[in-house]
């Protein structure tokens, strides 16, 4: 964990800059039917605006939103079904949180949705595909975003059949290295750039593992870290717990990845995992 007079680690988002000297909590806001976890909660734009309300208070520094279910097995939607889903919902959100610092994040691979939601207000990109559709880097290098580069074996679709990997944290490590290059030849600054090991994203529950006891060695990259282990089968398996019982197994998996360096834990138990944060840092910074 970072220590009082440290450097600042800060993230350019559009018209906002994140401060990430300490780990911050990103919001889930699912804003589909078929999401593993709160899939069809916030299915209307009413609805996923006032619970994204409710995670800003309590506590998160990103919010964000996805139209598009990324679950094992998931299809894919339409450009234009995927733009109904989230635009009034960040609209909303923008507009409900303008006097805040909150950030808001769009969770899709599709340039089309990347250059709408931006234009909405969105000041955060985060890509399972990690830039790899078509137009989708020189999309985001237009919005002045932030950006999350995820790795992910095969597709929602197909990942987690037989994910095999040599060494998963080489290969990890090698596939962000060569998207952030791909970003920074696109014109994309450093300061834009996050990075996501894809906890869940064709990897077996020993992959992540081995990812997460590893995770410094991402962290000495360069880039901030963004993690993704809330509710995931991972927690499941290791606890017995169906997904909406698993606030405890994921907040434990958060302060684990934040002392191991990751700056960014999203995460569907805001409140619980922004007050796990707050007493890691106290004891790391021996406030």
């Amino acid at each position: 964990m970072p220590r009082v007079g440290d450097r600042k680690l800060l993230l350019k988002c559009a018209d906002k800059t994140l401060d990430l000297s300490q780990p911050v909590v990103m919001g889930v806001l699912n804003v589909t039917p078929d999401s593993f976890s709160d899939g069809a909660r916030f299915a209307t734009a009413a609805a996923a605006v006032a619970h994204g309300v409710r995670l800003a208070a309590e506590g998160a520094a990103i919010i964000d939103v996805g139209g598009e279910s990324t679950r094992p097995g998931a299809e894919s939607v339409t450009v234009a079904e995927e733009l109904r889903r989230v635009l009034p919902v960040i609209e909303g959100l923008r507009q409900a949180t303008r006097d805040s610092g909150v950030v808001l994040s769009v969770d899709t691979s599709k340039p089309e949705v990347m250059r709408a939601a931006a234009g909405a207000g969105a000041g955060f990109i985060n890509d399972v595909r990690a830039l790899r559709e078509p137009g989708a880097l020189e999309a985001a290098a237009a919005t002045g975003c932030a950006l999350c580069l995820m790795h992910m074996q095969g597709d929602p679709g197909t990942m987690q059949l037989a994910p095999h990997y040599l060494d998963v944290v080489v290969e990890v490590r090698a596939f962000l290295s060569d998207r952030v290059a791909a970003c920074r030849r696109a014109g994309i600054e450093s300061a834009r750039l996050t990075v996501d090991p894809g906890f869940g994203f064709g990897k077996n529950v020993e992959h992540n593992l081995t990812l997460l006891r590893h995770l410094p060695e991402l962290v000495a990259d360069g880039h901030p870290v963004l993690i993704g282990l809330s509710r995931k089968s991972t927690v499941g398996k290791l606890t017995g717990r169906e997904a909406g019982d698993r606030v405890h197994g994921s907040v434990a998996l958060a302060v684990i990845a934040a002392l191991k360096g990751a700056r960014i834990i999203r995460a569907h138990d805001v409140a619980a995992t922004v007050d796990a944060l707050k007493i890691t840092a106290a004891v790391g910074t021996g406030a």
